[in-house]
């Protein structure tokens, strides 16, 4: 992963950390519900962007040496992973 990137990733995560116990405390006090559900949205985007971010990096260096690779059986491990991510993502 990009140093830059990872930095960066580290960060939201850390404000997505700060998220999710504001999120608790928010329900421990009865908060309005739609309040609740905002926050929890912030966090979605928050954790997204950290997953594009991370899913950008990999496409960029683990599935264009894999493209690159003589070895078919691992360029096709490397595209049924990203197969699996995508479809792992729209389950709900």
């Amino acid at each position: 992963i990009n140093m830059k990137t990872n930095i960066s990733n580290i960060r939201r995560l850390q404000t997505v950390e700060g998220h999710v116990r504001g999120v608790k405390r928010m329900m421990e006090e009865d908060a309005y519900c739609i309040d609740v559900i905002r926050q929890i949205n912030a966090i979605q985007a928050a954790l997204n962007k950290v997953s594009i971010n991370i899913l950008d990096d990999h496409l960029n260096s683990c599935l264009i040496s894999a493209v690159r690779s003589e070895d078919q059986e691992d360029t096709e491990r490397v595209l049924q992973e990203i197969v699996e991510v995508f479809e792992a993502a729209t389950k709900v």
